[in-house]
């Protein structure tokens, strides 16, 4: 068991929480039972270490299984080895270090332009972490075929991100630092529309009416202070809003996502 929390094991998988050390390493810091568990099941060949205190162990036997039905052995650490590695405040007993592994454009669109995508978000300057996460996992729900997100975008493997799409960063194909025009005439390219969601729009159901969402449909998703700038809006094929009924002030970014992402979904089905 590593019981000492000072030691240069534990401190190397603690920086991985910073940026720096990321870029360095090319891994990134995995918590958390559901996390853990679609990354053994899915994708295991990722999975350089796994650390688990013996309390969490018994708790999550099933993970347990998983990991040994997957070749991936489990470390035994201390409470406050744990605590030291972990990124979150109370961390559920269960870290792991895992290998990077953006798509590219060219895998998402098909070397020679096969199997063009049907539904994909674009997040552009989204920088909350949490907003980031949520809408790769509202993506992987609605069952979209990729996620990219620009240069100007929060970090892909900041931990807060990782968390926050509960393990669907294992499921959906995501591409990172691309050049927004750049990607949009991938999309363009591939016979997809761009759908630009922002509070200049016309109406999302409006939208859904006239047919417009059963078109293969790429989203595009700006910042959650400023939205989409001119520039940014001028090189969709139509800008629309999700509507509010009530007395909201606004919607949060990553909820109209779920929204736009499932309205598309349903009427491509």
């Amino acid at each position: 068991m590593i019981d000492n929390p000072r030691s240069p094991r534990v401190r190397a998988v603690a920086k991985l929480a910073k940026r720096d050390a990321r870029s360095q390493t090319g891994l990134f810091l995995l918590e958390g039972p559901q996390a853990v568990t679609e990354a053994l099941t899915f994708r295991p060949e990722l999975v350089v270490e796994l650390f688990a205190t013996p309390t969490a162990l018994e708790r999550y036997t099933e993970l347990a299984q998983t990991a040994l039905d997957a070749g991936v052995d489990i470390e035994f650490v201390s409470e406050d080895v744990l605590s030291a590695m972990a990124d979150t405040v109370t961390p559920q007993g269960l870290v792991a270090v895992c290998r990077q592994f953006p798509t590219s454009v060219k895998d998402i669109f098909g070397a020679d332009g096969d199997d063009a995508p049907k539904l994909v978000a674009i997040l552009e300057e989204v920088r909350d972490p949490g907003n980031a996460g949520t809408i790769i996992r509202a993506a992987d729900a609605a069952g979209a075929d990729a996620v990219i997100m620009t240069g100007r975008s929060v970090d892909l493997y900041n931990p807060k991100v990782v968390r926050a799409t509960t393990g669907s960063l294992f499921h959906v194909p995501v591409a990172i630092g691309i050049d927004l025009a750049g990607v949009l005439r991938r999309c363009a390219e591939a016979g997809l529309q761009i759908l630009a969601a922002d509070v200049k729009g016309s109406d999302l159901l409006e939208a859904r009416r006239k047919g417009v969402l059963a078109a293969p449909t790429a989203w595009l998703f700006g910042n959650e202070a400023r939205g989409l700038t001119d520039e940014n809006l001028a090189l969709a094929d139509r800008a629309v809003v999700v509507p509010i009924y009530g007395h909201a002030e606004s919607m949060n970014l990553a909820t109209a996502a779920s929204v736009c992402l499932y309205e598309s979904a349903f009427a491509q089905r």
